[in-house]
């Protein structure tokens, strides 16, 4: 019986999703085919195959990935010294995913796919909500510990940083002169003043 070496499968199977994630970034996942894929793994198609039975699940590999890769930035941010600076942090790391063209790229045809393909639509659905769990869950300990205002639920400013995050990417996607990372303090500030707003509007001074 052929024994199967964890750490080399491991390293085909990234090979192939690190290939991918370029071909469905230059070119889409509906313009990609499978042999595009395997030229630029420089794998035969057997090969691929042998590890993913079709395009669908290399896609669906491919969301799972981005999930793990702004999981990574949360393990960060989770372990900052303090609450709201893990949300900032957590922005700034946002703005370096989003700089990388061949990410944001990636990211734009996600969304776009999870509106074309139910169970896709499944994958990125469960990624948004954990990253607003997330979200919620620094932001209700920076309430707790006084570093921000109340003025409005929790889950609901989780759900507009996520949906400021989201037209990050899109704007990286429609203007070629939005440089992100150029932005961070304009972010830091504009984020630390909507969380910092009490119930009557009035911001407070944060230290960024």
């Amino acid at each position: 019986m052929r024994i199967i070496d964890p750490k080399k499968h491991s390293a085909r199977v990234q090979q192939i999703l690190d290939a991918a994630r370029i071909c469905f970034a230059e070119k889409g996942f509906h313009q990609t085919s499978t042999a595009f894929i395997c030229i630029r793994a420089g794998m035969s198609s057997g090969n691929v195959f042998h590890y993913f039975p079709n395009k669908q699940a290399i896609i669906a590999a491919v969301v799972d990935g981005v999930r793990k890769d702004i999981a990574e930035c949360f393990k960060s941010a989770l372990q900052a010294t303090d609450p709201l600076g893990g949300i900032l942090e957590f922005t700034d790391m946002i703005l370096g995913l989003a700089a990388d063209k061949a990410f944001a790229g990636l990211a734009l045809e996600i969304a776009a796919e999870a509106t074309r393909d139910p169970a896709i639509g499944v994958r990125v659905s469960r990624n948004d909500i954990e990253l607003r769990s997330a979200l919620q869950a620094l932001i209700i300990a920076a309430e707790e510990r006084g570093q921000i205002g109340r003025a409005l639920p929790s889950a609901d400013t989780a759900t507009w940083i996520a949906t400021l995050i989201d037209g990050i990417f899109l704007r990286v996607g429609v203007d070629p002169d939005f440089h992100p990372e150029a932005h961070s303090s304009t972010l830091r500030l504009m984020i630390a003043r909507m969380l910092f707003t009490d119930a009557a509007g009035h911001s407070g001074v944060i230290s960024l």
